[in-house]
């Protein structure tokens, strides 16, 4: 037969298709979630979570550790505080569990890129994201609380904020205490379009997080709409995020997607629990084979647009890089 545009030319062995490929991956793109509990000394496995752990302050750096080896470079810091309070004040806490997790990091591995999640919900005794007034949060009495939680986790020495809590105007008020306090240089990543999803379920019990009443959706996106997440993004740009974020991210392709072609800002994208725990079930029944589904889950949402990705798989999948699996 006379072809002359053949495609499969540049699918005929592992070289060629290395060499052809469009989506380019490396393990400094990858983010580990760490949960540091400050009642728990030494570990303990994650029920909801299949391969995960809390981590006690005395040997979070097992954690880092454990990263470095599979060349993981960066993490995301979760705290379990002692104390919950209706304001959340364990968050911003000079001593708190994320405060002495971040100087214990540093102080072993000064270099280990440390992100801190700036939320409420972990340290509120009703489970919500903000204080409340009555039964909603109340969004700008909320502000002052973040500013004053992502301040004291850069005053401990973290690299980079991320607000979670989709309270309006948090960027501008994050940016604004911090710049006053001589931390411009501390970036900001925004999780600009966070969705009211239900792929949570594993984290918030990980984390100690459900909401005691009510839920989230007063504040979180609807998972119906896509124009919104634009505007959100738009928004985190003019008051001053560093980086943009998408989550969930299998479910939101289209939104990773649209979020990269219309911003110029670096875009992170965070595969949350429940894609996680599917996988890891749907492995453990024998119905996939787990590592090609981890593997091409992660290429899907860097195809999409992603320039990095927080992912409870981050150690695997460099290990899949470095062995030219993906990447």
């Amino acid at each position: 037969m006379d072809l002359t545009i053949r495609p499969r030319r540049l699918r005929g062995n592992d070289s060629i298709r290395r060499l052809c490929r469009e989506t380019r991956m490396s393990p400094d793109s990858l983010i580990y979630p760490i949960f540091v509990d400050e009642t728990l000394q030494g570990k303990r496995p994650i029920p909801s979570l299949e391969g995960q752990f809390h981590y006690g302050l005395d040997c979070v750096n097992e954690a880092v550790e454990e990263c470095l080896s599979h060349g993981v470079g960066r993490c995301i810091l979760f705290g379990l505080p002692a104390h919950k309070d209706a304001v959340g004040s364990s968050a911003w806490a000079e001593h708190g569990v994320v405060q002495e997790a971040i100087r214990t990091i540093k102080a072993a591995h000064p270099d280990f890129y440390v992100i801190t999640d700036v939320c409420m919900c972990e340290y509120t005794d009703h489970g919500h994201c903000g204080q409340l007034c009555g039964h909603e949060v109340d969004n700008d009495a909320t502000l002052e609380l973040l500013a004053k939680t992502a301040l004291s986790h850069a005053q401990a020495g973290a690299d980079m904020v991320a607000p979670s809590d989709m309270m309006d105007g948090r960027v501008a008020a994050i940016r604004a205490v911090l710049d006053q306090h001589g931390f411009q240089n501390v970036p900001i990543l925004s999780y600009s379009a966070k969705y009211a999803s239900a792929f949570y379920g594993p984290f918030r019990a990980a984390a100690g997080s459900a909401p005691s009443f009510g839920d989230r959706k007063g504040y979180q996106m609807d998972p119906h709409n896509r124009k919104e997440a634009h505007k959100e993004c738009a928004l985190d740009v003019a008051e001053g995020a560093d980086l943009l974020m998408v989550k969930p991210a299998l479910p939101y392709l289209d939104v990773i997607r649209e979020t990269a072609d219309a911003f110029d800002l670096p875009l992170c994208a965070y595969q949350v629990s429940g894609e996680y725990a599917m996988i890891q079930a749907a492995a453990a029944a024998g119905l996939i084979d787990g590592h090609r589904v981890m593997c091409e889950s992660a290429v899907s949402i860097f195809r999409a647009g992603a320039n990095m990705l927080i992912t409870y798989f981050a150690k695997e999948l460099a290990d899949a890089m470095k062995e030219g699996e993906i990447g």
